[in-house]
């Protein structure tokens, strides 16, 4: 080849390679967006939007949860430049002393805060912020902000509803990247329970910073923009106007009120005393010092987890286990004098009334001594090796009904309460142990543990004769489906054809005529049908716990009610009395016995509980 040749291929090449480098700036600078949005990202400022939470509706439609603006003032430290402090804080309505102080904590955590923005003032008047608003051109880095906070049309109860607040490192790294600084989340009830339905999805606005860290313009006119997806909305089984009337009955009291429809399982009211109002749930953080410092401790719900001894009304489980393990007959009769007597003058004491009584009877008076008579059949059956065999056998067929162990409820923080093994005996005895040992167990006493939601539960399965739906405070609506299990009967292992035994007994403790002693007389009411069991369980700490439940009307029923009260003394005085109106108020719509209504929101018992 010669040397023109050699020259004009050299050429040729050059010529390539200047064309093949031309197109790859032009394919990089103009076909290809790709690093012109990685350089622009650099000077990205995004603006995140919060979603709107989703309404919670009760059973009926009403809101128990809705949503109203609330203003912030933020700032993006690294980009405050001087400013008039004197003329910011007039605006704002603070001391000159308070802008300082902010200023300089940002400083301090200058390097951990870096470009993100952070909260100056949270919930500021709306004639505050629109004054500011009008200058804030004048005070740069510093912006408002606007964001939904909870709106309670309907005072249905801090501690069913929960409150929601912004989210911790804990929280966020429990989460797994899910939530960030400033997000918000249900701690705790409702809210909680369902943060993922209500929270919805956050977008962001997009703007683009200049080169002395100036907010200029929209970034893309907005085109990369996401915006937010509202949470989605829920309806409760929660039926609002029963809720609101059980926090009235409970005004001044310590304990619960549960009442559950048994053909569905679906928590109709669940109230805990003391507890949050909700006007201190929308500005949680305002109040929570406050409220934790409250030595009755409103934040905890004592309807899921507060363990407490049933009382008396255990009895009807025992009576179940008796008639289904054949060693009990409704007509038996066992003699009662003022209480059942057993080894060397030890005495489990009971109330006057006559003697012998049949099952029946046993119900209607709260017989102690009847049921540590069925208790010592069972547990010493023949068919048993010891009564270590004969407690386990007794244990399983009480955790039948839901005791001993967790509901399962979509409500958070349920506890399980305790059904003792015949291992907690032979540790705690050495061994050496028999059935009048634990003779207690018979009238729901020694180490039988239940929250107020277990006996409802309880009664709802009574009502039912023989089983129970998983209780629930979610109800199916469009859009958001429950769980399968909700649906399902839970049977116990007490064969149906015994209930109605009990249930008899049930009718004549609350619909006997004066003076036979039915225990719940105070809760009749003609009409309504209803069945119920007293309970006076034995406190530690002052006067006895007053227990009842209560299911109406006796055929087909619609409501089953536990009401526990903490030092209310015997069943009848405050628990069956509050039940009683509870299903009077849901069936009827109305109150008929005002005295008795008077009565019970007018006590106050906060004086005899005694606190640590």
């Amino acid at each position: 080849m010669s040397t023109d040749d050699r020259h004009i291929w050299l050429l040729v090449g050059l010529g390539a390679a200047v064309a093949v480098l031309l197109w790859k700036l032009f394919s990089i600078q103009i076909l290809d967006s790709h690093y012109k949005e990685d350089a622009s990202r650099n000077s990205m400022v995004y603006e995140t939007i919060y979603p709107t939470r989703g309404i919670i509706y009760d059973r009926n439609g009403d809101i128990l949860v809705g949503n109203k603006v609330a203003y912030d003032i933020v700032v993006t430290p690294r980009e405050v430049t001087a400013f008039d402090t004197t003329a910011l804080a007039q605006v704002l309505g603070v001391s000159k002393e308070f802008i300082e102080g902010k200023m300089e904590d940002f400083a301090r955590r200058r390097r951990s805060i870096g470009y993100q923005s952070v909260t100056m003032m949270r919930m500021v008047p709306s004639e505050t912020y629109m004054r500011f608003d009008e200058v804030k051109y004048k005070f740069p880095g510093f912006r408002g902000q606007v964001r939904g906070i909870r709106d309670y049309p309907v005072n249905a109860g801090g501690n069913l509803l929960g409150y929601v607040s912004e989210v911790n490192q804990r929280y966020i790294d429990r989460h797994n990247g899910e939530y960030q600084k400033g997000d918000y989340a249900g701690m705790t009830g409702i809210e909680a329970a369902r943060e993922a339905d209500l929270r919805g999805e956050k977008g962001y606005h997009i703007y683009l910073r200049n080169s002395k860290n100036q907010i200029e313009q929209s970034y893309n006119d907005g085109a990369s923009d996401k915006e937010a997806i509202p949470g989605r909305d829920i309806m409760t089984t929660i039926d609002a106007a029963l809720q609101q009337y059980g926090q009235e009955l409970m005004k001044n009291k310590v304990g619960s009120i549960v009442a559950i429809e048994p053909s569905t399982g679906e928590i109709l009211a669940l109230v805990s005393s003391p507890g949050i109002d909700v006007e201190q749930l929308a500005d949680i953080g305002k109040y929570y010092n406050e409220i934790a410092a409250n030595p009755y401790k409103p934040m905890y719900n004592r309807a899921v987890s507060a363990s407490y001894p049933p009382g008396s009304v255990f009895k009807l489980v025992n009576g179940l286990v008796g008639l289904e393990d054949g060693v009990l007959r409704p007509e038996m009769m066992y003699p009662c004098h003022q209480g059942y007597y057993f080894g060397a003058g030890h005495k489990l004491g009971c109330h006057a009334h006559r003697s012998p009584i049949n099952m029946e009877e046993s119900i209607m008076m709260s017989c102690n001594a009847y049921y540590c008579y069925v208790l010592k059949n069972i547990l010493d059956q023949k068919q048993f090796d010891s009564v270590s065999e004969g407690l386990d056998h007794w244990r399983e067929m009480v955790m039948s009904f839901g005791f001993g162990r967790k509901l399962g409820s979509d409500f958070p923080a349920e506890l399980s309460g305790n059904i003792p093994t015949s291992k907690y005996y032979n540790r705690a005895y050495r061994g050496s142990w028999n059935s009048t040992t634990v003779i207690s167990l018979s009238i729901g006493q020694g180490e039988i543990l239940a929250t107020p939601m277990h006996l409802a539960n309880l009664c709802a399965t009574i009502a039912n004769r023989g089983y129970y739906y998983i209780p629930h405070i979610i109800k199916e609506s469009e859009g958001v489906e429950i769980e399968p299990r909700f649906k399902e009967k839970q049977y116990t292992k007490v064969s149906q054809e015994h209930f109605p035994k009990v249930i008899r007994g049930m009718w004549r403790a609350v619909n006997a005529e004066p003076g036979a002693g039915g225990t719940a007389r105070i809760a009749h009411l003609d009409g309504l049908d209803i069945c119920g069991k007293t309970g006076t369980a034995q406190n530690p700490r002052g006067a006895d716990n007053s227990v009842f439940i209560c299911f109406a009307p006796m055929d087909n029923p619609k409501i089953a009610v536990a009401a526990y009260v903490e030092n209310g003394g015997f069943g009848a005085t405050y628990a069956a009395p509050m039940a009683s109106l509870m299903v009077e108020k849901y069936l009827t719509g109305e109150i008929s016995r005002k005295d008795l209504e008077k009565r019970m929101k007018e006590s106050n018992l906060m004086s005899r509980v005694k606190r640590d």
